[in-house]
Protein backbone atom coordinates (compact mmCIF):
# COMPACT_ATOMS: atom_id res chain seq x y z
CA UNK A 1 0.00 0.00 0.00
CA UNK A 2 1.13 3.40 -0.82
CA UNK A 3 2.12 5.41 2.61
CA UNK A 4 0.06 8.69 2.23
CA UNK A 5 1.07 11.38 4.92
CA UNK A 6 -2.57 13.14 5.14
CA UNK A 7 -1.68 15.95 7.34
CA UNK A 8 1.64 15.31 9.00
CA UNK A 9 0.37 18.19 11.65
CA UNK A 10 2.85 17.86 15.00
CA UNK A 11 0.85 19.02 17.99
CA UNK A 12 4.07 21.42 18.43
CA UNK A 13 4.36 22.46 14.90
CA UNK A 14 1.98 25.56 15.38
CA UNK A 15 1.68 25.71 19.41
CA UNK A 16 1.89 29.49 20.81
CA UNK A 17 5.24 28.55 22.29
CA UNK A 18 6.65 28.73 18.87
CA UNK A 19 5.23 32.27 18.16
CA UNK A 20 6.15 33.37 21.24
CA UNK A 21 9.89 32.25 20.88
CA UNK A 22 9.99 34.86 17.32
CA UNK A 23 10.46 37.52 20.18
CA UNK A 24 13.64 35.82 21.42
CA UNK A 25 16.46 38.83 20.78
CA UNK A 26 18.74 36.07 19.98
CA UNK A 27 16.97 34.99 17.48
CA UNK A 28 17.40 35.57 13.39
CA UNK A 29 14.51 38.51 12.60
CA UNK A 30 14.93 38.21 8.44
CA UNK A 31 16.79 34.98 8.01
CA UNK A 32 14.56 31.44 7.79
CA UNK A 33 14.20 29.90 11.26
CA UNK A 34 12.03 26.83 11.85
CA UNK A 35 8.91 27.58 13.85
CA UNK A 36 10.51 26.01 17.15
CA UNK A 37 13.05 23.26 17.34
CA UNK A 38 15.79 21.73 15.57
CA UNK A 39 16.63 22.95 11.82
CA UNK A 40 19.28 21.66 10.25
CA UNK A 41 20.52 20.95 5.83
CA UNK A 42 18.35 22.66 3.51
CA UNK A 43 16.86 20.34 1.17
CA UNK A 44 14.43 19.62 -1.76
CA UNK A 45 15.07 23.75 -2.90
CA UNK A 46 12.71 24.11 -5.53
CA UNK A 47 10.52 26.88 -7.79
CA UNK A 48 7.38 25.07 -8.50
CA UNK A 49 5.11 27.17 -10.92
CA UNK A 50 6.08 30.04 -9.44
CA UNK A 51 6.29 29.34 -5.90
CA UNK A 52 9.88 28.78 -3.92
CA UNK A 53 9.78 26.10 -1.82
CA UNK A 54 12.59 24.98 0.94
CA UNK A 55 12.49 21.79 2.95
CA UNK A 56 14.53 21.51 5.50
CA UNK A 57 15.90 18.52 8.55
CA UNK A 58 13.34 19.10 11.26
CA UNK A 59 13.08 17.76 14.56
CA UNK A 60 9.93 18.94 15.74
CA UNK A 61 9.85 17.83 19.80
CA UNK A 62 13.59 18.59 20.75
CA UNK A 63 15.94 22.48 20.44
CA UNK A 64 18.27 19.65 20.26
CA UNK A 65 18.33 17.35 17.14
CA UNK A 66 16.88 14.15 17.32
CA UNK A 67 14.37 11.68 14.70
CA UNK A 68 14.85 14.05 11.70
CA UNK A 69 11.73 15.01 9.13
CA UNK A 70 11.49 17.66 6.40
CA UNK A 71 10.04 20.53 7.55
CA UNK A 72 8.49 22.58 4.90
CA UNK A 73 8.40 26.34 4.35
CA UNK A 74 7.33 28.44 0.44
CA UNK A 75 7.57 32.15 -0.41
CA UNK A 76 6.71 33.97 -3.61
CA UNK A 77 9.67 36.07 -3.31
CA UNK A 78 12.32 34.01 -0.76
CA UNK A 79 12.12 36.68 1.44
CA UNK A 80 8.78 36.61 3.14
CA UNK A 81 8.28 32.67 3.85
CA UNK A 82 4.91 30.69 5.39
CA UNK A 83 5.46 27.84 7.27
CA UNK A 84 3.85 24.84 6.42
CA UNK A 85 3.04 21.60 8.43
CA UNK A 86 5.50 18.53 8.35
CA UNK A 87 6.05 17.40 4.67
CA UNK A 88 7.71 13.83 5.04
CA UNK A 89 7.73 11.93 8.56
CA UNK A 90 9.29 8.61 9.26
CA UNK A 91 7.57 5.62 9.07
CA UNK A 92 7.67 3.03 11.61
CA UNK A 93 8.92 -0.45 9.72
CA UNK A 94 9.91 0.62 6.71
CA UNK A 95 13.44 1.99 5.08
CA UNK A 96 12.85 5.30 7.01
CA UNK A 97 11.36 4.59 10.81
CA UNK A 98 14.99 6.20 11.37
CA UNK A 99 14.66 9.21 9.91
CA UNK A 100 14.23 10.93 7.17
CA UNK A 101 17.10 12.60 6.09
CA UNK A 102 18.80 14.96 3.40
CA UNK A 103 18.30 14.77 -0.57
CA UNK A 104 16.42 16.75 -3.61
CA UNK A 105 13.71 17.92 -5.35
CA UNK A 106 13.03 17.81 -9.15
CA UNK A 107 9.90 17.64 -11.44
CA UNK A 108 9.67 14.01 -12.38
CA UNK A 109 8.02 14.43 -15.66
CA UNK A 110 5.25 16.96 -14.86
CA UNK A 111 4.72 15.80 -10.95
CA UNK A 112 6.61 16.95 -8.06
CA UNK A 113 9.11 14.45 -6.74
CA UNK A 114 11.54 14.11 -3.74
CA UNK A 115 14.58 11.81 -3.46
CA UNK A 116 16.05 11.62 0.20
CA UNK A 117 17.84 9.02 2.99
CA UNK A 118 16.07 6.75 4.48
CA UNK A 119 17.44 5.36 7.74
CA UNK A 120 16.81 2.13 9.45
CA UNK A 121 19.12 1.21 11.56
CA UNK A 122 22.48 1.36 10.62
CA UNK A 123 20.79 1.30 6.63
CA UNK A 124 21.19 4.41 5.22
CA UNK A 125 19.26 4.12 1.71
CA UNK A 126 17.78 6.14 -1.28
CA UNK A 127 14.03 6.75 -0.84
CA UNK A 128 11.83 8.78 -3.10
CA UNK A 129 7.99 10.25 -2.50
CA UNK A 130 5.61 12.36 -5.39
CA UNK A 131 3.35 15.37 -4.38
CA UNK A 132 0.70 17.16 -6.36
CA UNK A 133 1.15 20.53 -7.16
CA UNK A 134 0.85 21.70 -3.64
CA UNK A 135 3.83 20.00 -2.08
CA UNK A 136 2.07 18.98 1.04
CA UNK A 137 0.76 15.93 0.74
CA UNK A 138 3.44 13.07 0.25
CA UNK A 139 3.11 9.39 -1.30
CA UNK A 140 6.01 7.47 -0.05
CA UNK A 141 7.15 5.37 -3.04
CA UNK A 142 5.95 1.61 -1.99
CA UNK A 143 9.16 -0.26 -3.75
CA UNK A 144 11.25 2.27 -1.59
CA UNK A 145 13.94 2.39 -1.15
CA UNK A 146 14.49 2.77 -4.81
CA UNK A 147 18.36 2.12 -4.53
CA UNK A 148 18.58 -0.79 -1.81
CA UNK A 149 22.12 -1.62 -1.67
CA UNK A 150 25.46 0.27 -1.94
CA UNK A 151 28.45 -0.74 -4.06
CA UNK A 152 29.45 -4.17 -3.17
CA UNK A 153 32.80 -3.39 -5.06
CA UNK A 154 33.60 -0.44 -2.63
CA UNK A 155 34.76 -0.54 0.98
CA UNK A 156 32.24 2.47 2.04
CA UNK A 157 33.02 4.09 5.43
CA UNK A 158 31.41 1.83 8.28
CA UNK A 159 31.82 3.64 11.88
CA UNK A 160 31.64 1.29 14.75
CA UNK A 161 27.88 1.54 15.28
CA UNK A 162 27.70 -0.52 11.88
CA UNK A 163 26.57 2.39 10.16
CA UNK A 164 28.01 2.50 6.00
CA UNK A 165 27.99 6.17 5.44
CA UNK A 166 25.85 6.62 1.89
CA UNK A 167 23.36 9.60 1.72
CA UNK A 168 22.35 12.52 0.39
CA UNK A 169 21.04 12.04 -3.32
CA UNK A 170 20.94 14.77 -5.84
CA UNK A 171 19.17 14.19 -9.19
CA UNK A 172 18.87 16.13 -12.18
CA UNK A 173 18.37 15.30 -15.99
CA UNK A 174 20.42 15.78 -19.45
CA UNK A 175 18.44 14.37 -22.61
CA UNK A 176 16.38 11.23 -21.93
CA UNK A 177 19.01 10.31 -18.61
CA UNK A 178 18.28 10.75 -15.21
CA UNK A 179 21.60 11.03 -13.01
CA UNK A 180 22.05 10.74 -9.43
CA UNK A 181 24.80 11.49 -6.99
CA UNK A 182 25.10 10.08 -3.16
CA UNK A 183 27.75 10.97 -0.64
CA UNK A 184 30.15 8.48 0.61
CA UNK A 185 33.73 7.60 1.34
CA UNK A 186 36.03 4.90 1.14
CA UNK A 187 37.67 3.04 4.50
CA UNK A 188 41.43 4.53 4.11
CA UNK A 189 41.33 6.76 1.00
CA UNK A 190 38.77 9.83 1.64
CA UNK A 191 35.22 10.83 0.66
CA UNK A 192 33.67 10.43 -2.55
CA UNK A 193 30.64 10.97 -4.87
CA UNK A 194 28.94 8.26 -6.37
CA UNK A 195 26.88 8.23 -9.84
CA UNK A 196 23.60 6.18 -10.73
CA UNK A 197 21.44 6.25 -14.06
CA UNK A 198 18.12 5.58 -15.04
CA UNK A 199 15.29 5.99 -17.63
CA UNK A 200 12.46 6.29 -15.61
CA UNK A 201 13.36 7.29 -12.38
CA UNK A 202 12.70 3.93 -10.67
CA UNK A 203 15.46 1.97 -11.81
CA UNK A 204 18.81 2.95 -10.93
CA UNK A 205 22.24 1.52 -12.16
CA UNK A 206 25.34 2.11 -10.30
CA UNK A 207 27.90 3.93 -12.38
CA UNK A 208 30.96 4.60 -10.45
CA UNK A 209 32.69 7.13 -8.29
CA UNK A 210 32.86 10.82 -10.53
CA UNK A 211 35.70 11.41 -7.81
CA UNK A 212 37.35 9.77 -4.85
CA UNK A 213 39.13 12.07 -2.60
CA UNK A 214 42.24 11.72 -0.56
CA UNK A 215 41.99 12.00 2.89
CA UNK A 216 45.80 11.71 3.55
CA UNK A 217 46.41 15.15 1.01
CA UNK A 218 46.15 18.43 3.06
CA UNK A 219 46.50 21.06 -0.06
CA UNK A 220 44.93 22.85 -1.45
CA UNK A 221 42.42 21.97 1.34
CA UNK A 222 41.87 18.27 3.45
CA UNK A 223 38.77 16.99 2.42
CA UNK A 224 38.39 14.79 5.22
CA UNK A 225 36.71 10.90 5.24
CA UNK A 226 33.57 11.45 3.98
CA UNK A 227 31.17 14.08 1.68
CA UNK A 228 27.79 15.19 2.44
CA UNK A 229 25.57 16.18 0.32
CA UNK A 230 26.82 16.18 -2.68
CA UNK A 231 25.75 18.48 -5.31
CA UNK A 232 27.18 18.72 -9.25
CA UNK A 233 25.77 21.39 -11.41
CA UNK A 234 26.94 23.71 -14.91
CA UNK A 235 27.83 27.20 -14.06
CA UNK A 236 29.33 29.08 -17.04
CA UNK A 237 31.43 27.11 -19.14
CA UNK A 238 32.37 24.71 -16.03
CA UNK A 239 30.91 22.25 -13.63
CA UNK A 240 30.68 23.11 -10.09
CA UNK A 241 31.18 20.38 -7.17
CA UNK A 242 29.70 21.01 -3.73
CA UNK A 243 30.86 18.72 -1.08
CA UNK A 244 30.70 19.37 3.04
CA UNK A 245 33.46 17.74 4.83
CA UNK A 246 32.46 14.98 7.41
CA UNK A 247 34.82 13.63 9.76
CA UNK A 248 33.96 11.70 12.54
CA UNK A 249 31.22 13.86 13.80
CA UNK A 250 33.88 16.18 14.19
CA UNK A 251 34.75 18.22 11.17
CA UNK A 252 32.13 20.55 9.22
CA UNK A 253 32.64 22.84 6.30
CA UNK A 254 31.81 22.98 2.73
CA UNK A 255 34.31 22.61 0.07
CA UNK A 256 33.62 23.40 -3.51
CA UNK A 257 35.53 22.60 -6.78
CA UNK A 258 35.72 24.25 -10.39
CA UNK A 259 36.44 22.13 -12.78
CA UNK A 260 35.48 19.95 -16.20
CA UNK A 261 32.70 17.22 -15.91
CA UNK A 262 32.81 14.64 -18.90
CA UNK A 263 32.46 10.98 -19.41
CA UNK A 264 31.02 10.51 -15.39
CA UNK A 265 34.31 11.72 -14.28
CA UNK A 266 34.63 15.06 -12.65
CA UNK A 267 38.02 16.47 -12.34
CA UNK A 268 39.01 19.59 -10.18
CA UNK A 269 40.32 22.41 -11.74
CA UNK A 270 40.11 24.91 -8.50
CA UNK A 271 39.43 23.77 -4.73
CA UNK A 272 38.43 26.14 -1.82
CA UNK A 273 36.76 26.16 0.90
CA UNK A 274 33.08 27.68 0.59
CA UNK A 275 32.92 28.69 4.05
CA UNK A 276 35.06 28.61 6.75
CA UNK A 277 32.86 29.57 9.81
CA UNK A 278 29.28 28.25 11.02
CA UNK A 279 28.30 27.66 7.29
CA UNK A 280 27.53 23.78 6.17
CA UNK A 281 25.56 21.67 4.10
CA UNK A 282 24.45 23.87 1.03
CA UNK A 283 21.81 23.29 -1.17
CA UNK A 284 21.58 24.90 -4.57
CA UNK A 285 18.74 25.27 -7.58
CA UNK A 286 17.95 26.68 -10.41
CA UNK A 287 14.73 28.85 -10.37
CA UNK A 288 12.58 30.00 -13.30
CA UNK A 289 14.83 33.17 -14.26
CA UNK A 290 17.73 30.59 -14.66
CA UNK A 291 19.65 31.74 -11.35
CA UNK A 292 21.36 29.47 -9.71
CA UNK A 293 20.62 29.93 -5.90
CA UNK A 294 22.55 28.72 -2.57
CA UNK A 295 20.96 28.27 1.06
CA UNK A 296 23.03 26.92 3.56
CA UNK A 297 22.56 26.17 7.16
CA UNK A 298 24.29 27.93 10.09
CA UNK A 299 24.86 26.02 12.90
CA UNK A 300 24.58 27.47 16.39
CA UNK A 301 27.70 27.87 18.01
CA UNK A 302 26.57 27.32 21.73
CA UNK A 303 26.84 25.13 24.71
CA UNK A 304 23.84 22.62 24.87
CA UNK A 305 22.17 23.95 27.82
CA UNK A 306 22.05 27.29 25.89
CA UNK A 307 20.60 25.45 22.93
CA UNK A 308 17.78 23.82 24.86
CA UNK A 309 17.03 27.20 27.04
CA UNK A 310 16.15 28.86 23.60
CA UNK A 311 13.79 25.99 22.48
CA UNK A 312 15.05 26.73 18.51
CA UNK A 313 18.02 25.90 17.35
CA UNK A 314 19.93 26.75 13.33
CA UNK A 315 19.09 28.98 10.97
CA UNK A 316 19.29 29.25 6.93
CA UNK A 317 21.79 31.78 5.14
CA UNK A 318 19.80 34.44 2.85
CA UNK A 319 19.41 33.18 -0.33
CA UNK A 320 23.01 34.17 -2.31
CA UNK A 321 23.07 33.77 -6.41
CA UNK A 322 26.04 32.30 -7.21
CA UNK A 323 28.01 33.10 -10.82
CA UNK A 324 31.84 31.99 -11.95
CA UNK A 325 34.60 34.25 -12.38
CA UNK A 326 37.35 34.23 -14.59
CA UNK A 327 39.47 32.80 -12.24
CA UNK A 328 37.39 29.56 -12.06
CA UNK A 329 36.22 30.97 -8.81
CA UNK A 330 32.36 31.53 -7.14
CA UNK A 331 31.03 34.49 -7.31
CA UNK A 332 28.35 35.68 -4.28
CA UNK A 333 25.22 38.37 -4.82
CA UNK A 334 22.70 38.49 -1.79
CA UNK A 335 19.13 37.85 -4.05
CA UNK A 336 18.21 41.71 -5.21
CA UNK A 337 14.43 40.62 -3.38
CA UNK A 338 16.06 41.17 0.03
CA UNK A 339 16.21 44.68 -0.82
CA UNK A 340 12.17 44.81 0.12
CA UNK A 341 13.46 44.29 3.65
CA UNK A 342 15.41 47.76 3.35
CA UNK A 343 14.65 50.75 5.48
CA UNK A 344 16.30 54.29 7.05
CA UNK A 345 19.39 54.37 4.20
CA UNK A 346 22.42 56.23 5.74
CA UNK A 347 25.60 56.82 3.93
CA UNK A 348 29.10 57.70 4.85
CA UNK A 349 31.78 58.90 2.20
CA UNK A 350 35.15 59.79 2.74
CA UNK A 351 36.14 58.81 5.78
CA UNK A 352 39.47 58.95 7.24
CA UNK A 353 41.15 56.33 9.55
CA UNK A 354 43.69 57.24 11.81
CA UNK A 355 46.07 54.04 13.00
CA UNK A 356 44.70 52.83 16.06
CA UNK A 357 41.30 53.73 17.33
CA UNK A 358 38.07 53.01 16.26
CA UNK A 359 35.72 55.42 14.99
CA UNK A 360 32.07 54.67 16.18
CA UNK A 361 29.02 56.22 13.37
CA UNK A 362 26.17 57.43 15.58
CA UNK A 363 23.12 56.75 13.77
CA UNK A 364 24.46 53.47 12.39
CA UNK A 365 23.13 51.13 15.10
CA UNK A 366 21.38 48.28 15.44
CA UNK A 367 21.14 44.12 15.38
CA UNK A 368 19.16 43.75 11.79
CA UNK A 369 21.59 45.45 8.63
CA UNK A 370 22.81 45.37 6.08
CA UNK A 371 25.63 47.21 4.80
CA UNK A 372 27.75 47.67 1.55
CA UNK A 373 31.28 49.28 2.17
CA UNK A 374 34.11 50.08 0.18
CA UNK A 375 37.75 50.63 1.86
CA UNK A 376 40.66 51.77 0.47
CA UNK A 377 43.50 49.93 3.15
CA UNK A 378 45.66 52.58 2.53
CA UNK A 379 49.36 51.66 4.91
CA UNK A 380 46.89 49.97 7.08
CA UNK A 381 47.94 46.55 9.18
CA UNK A 382 44.53 46.24 9.66
CA UNK A 383 41.42 47.23 8.61
CA UNK A 384 37.28 46.52 9.52
CA UNK A 385 34.33 47.24 10.85
CA UNK A 386 32.60 47.10 14.32
CA UNK A 387 29.59 45.83 14.75
CA UNK A 388 27.03 44.66 18.15
CA UNK A 389 28.97 47.03 19.93
CA UNK A 390 27.86 47.66 23.77
CA UNK A 391 28.24 51.70 24.43
CA UNK A 392 31.66 50.67 27.25
CA UNK A 393 32.59 48.11 24.50
CA UNK A 394 32.29 44.99 27.10
CA UNK A 395 30.46 43.41 23.49
CA UNK A 396 31.62 43.76 20.18
CA UNK A 397 32.46 41.53 17.18
CA UNK A 398 35.17 42.67 14.48
CA UNK A 399 35.33 42.28 10.76
CA UNK A 400 38.83 42.17 9.84
CA UNK A 401 40.98 42.57 7.07
CA UNK A 402 44.89 41.89 7.19
CA UNK A 403 46.37 42.76 3.76
CA UNK A 404 49.88 41.43 4.43
CA UNK A 405 48.59 38.19 5.65
CA UNK A 406 45.76 38.10 3.02
CA UNK A 407 43.43 37.06 5.48
CA UNK A 408 39.57 38.08 6.44
CA UNK A 409 38.53 37.07 9.54
CA UNK A 410 35.40 37.66 12.07
CA UNK A 411 37.12 38.33 16.03
CA UNK A 412 34.45 37.00 18.18
CA UNK A 413 36.90 37.50 21.42
CA UNK A 414 34.45 40.05 22.77
CA UNK A 415 31.15 39.45 21.03
CA UNK A 416 29.35 38.52 24.46
CA UNK A 417 30.24 38.52 27.69
CA UNK A 418 28.56 35.03 28.25
CA UNK A 419 32.02 33.08 27.69
CA UNK A 420 29.47 29.76 26.66
CA UNK A 421 29.54 30.75 22.99
CA UNK A 422 32.10 29.63 20.40
CA UNK A 423 34.72 31.95 20.35
CA UNK A 424 37.33 30.60 17.86
CA UNK A 425 38.80 32.71 15.05
CA UNK A 426 38.07 31.20 11.51
CA UNK A 427 39.74 33.01 8.35
CA UNK A 428 39.31 33.17 4.85
CA UNK A 429 41.97 34.00 2.14
CA UNK A 430 41.07 36.72 0.85
CA UNK A 431 43.88 38.55 -1.68
CA UNK A 432 43.60 42.20 -2.99
CA UNK A 433 45.03 43.16 -6.54
CA UNK A 434 47.10 46.22 -7.16
CA UNK A 435 44.73 49.20 -6.48
CA UNK A 436 41.77 46.81 -5.48
CA UNK A 437 39.22 48.38 -3.56
CA UNK A 438 37.80 45.98 -0.01
CA UNK A 439 34.49 45.79 -0.33
CA UNK A 440 32.08 43.92 1.96
CA UNK A 441 28.35 42.87 1.69
CA UNK A 442 27.40 42.60 5.07
CA UNK A 443 24.50 41.07 6.95
CA UNK A 444 23.92 41.47 10.72
CA UNK A 445 20.96 39.97 11.92
CA UNK A 446 21.09 39.07 15.64
CA UNK A 447 23.29 36.38 15.85
CA UNK A 448 24.23 36.29 12.67
CA UNK A 449 27.05 37.69 10.77
CA UNK A 450 27.25 36.88 6.48
CA UNK A 451 30.29 38.55 4.57
CA UNK A 452 30.98 38.26 1.23
CA UNK A 453 34.10 40.13 0.28
CA UNK A 454 34.92 41.44 -3.20
CA UNK A 455 31.96 39.17 -4.21
CA UNK A 456 34.36 35.73 -4.20
CA UNK A 457 35.22 35.50 -0.19
CA UNK A 458 32.50 34.38 1.77
CA UNK A 459 32.61 34.10 5.64
CA UNK A 460 29.53 33.44 8.48
CA UNK A 461 29.67 32.91 12.13
CA UNK A 462 27.17 32.94 14.89
CA UNK A 463 27.40 35.35 17.77
CA UNK A 464 25.17 36.09 21.22
CA UNK A 465 25.54 38.97 22.65
CA UNK A 466 23.89 39.57 26.03
CA UNK A 467 22.92 43.45 26.33
CA UNK A 468 19.93 45.32 24.64
CA UNK A 469 22.70 48.13 23.99
CA UNK A 470 25.42 46.43 21.97
CA UNK A 471 24.22 47.86 18.52
CA UNK A 472 27.01 49.99 17.97
CA UNK A 473 28.62 50.58 14.63
CA UNK A 474 32.10 51.56 13.76
CA UNK A 475 35.14 51.24 11.71
CA UNK A 476 39.34 51.05 12.67
CA UNK A 477 42.33 50.51 11.13
CA UNK A 478 45.68 49.76 12.66
CA UNK A 479 48.98 50.23 11.60
CA UNK A 480 48.71 53.25 9.25
CA UNK A 481 45.83 55.42 7.91
CA UNK A 482 43.22 54.15 5.81
CA UNK A 483 40.10 56.08 4.28
CA UNK A 484 36.09 54.82 4.07
CA UNK A 485 35.54 55.28 0.14
CA UNK A 486 31.54 54.82 1.30
CA UNK A 487 29.46 53.01 3.48
CA UNK A 488 25.77 52.32 2.86
CA UNK A 489 24.09 50.92 6.10
CA UNK A 490 20.21 50.03 5.83
CA UNK A 491 18.08 48.63 8.48
CA UNK A 492 16.28 45.31 7.82
CA UNK A 493 12.70 44.79 8.62
CA UNK A 494 11.63 41.25 9.76
CA UNK A 495 11.17 38.52 6.97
Amino acid sequence: MTDVLEDNVDEGFWSPQAERERDDPLRPAYHFTAPSNWLNDPNGLIQWKGTYHLFYQYTPDSPLGGLKHWGHASSTDLVHWQDHPIAISPTPGTSDEDGIYSGCAIDGDGAPMVFYSGIQGPNQLICRATSDDRLETWQKDPANPVVDSVPDELDLLTTDDGTTHYRDPSVWREGDTWWMTVGSGITGVGGTVLLYQSANLSDWNYVGPILIGDANQREPVWTGTMWECPQLFPLGNKHVLLISVWHERKTHYTVYMVGTYRNQRFTPEHTEILDPGSFYAPQTFQDEQGRRIMFGWLREQRDRQAMASGRWNGAMTIPWELSLGDDRRLRYRPVPELQVLRRDHRRVEHLELGPGHATMLPGLDGDTLELDVRITPGAARVVGLILRRSPDGSEETRIVFEPDNEALAIDRTRSSVDTTGDRERHEAPLALADGETLQLRVFVDRTIIEVVANGRVMLTERIYPTRADSLGVGVFAEGGNAIVERLDRWRMTAG
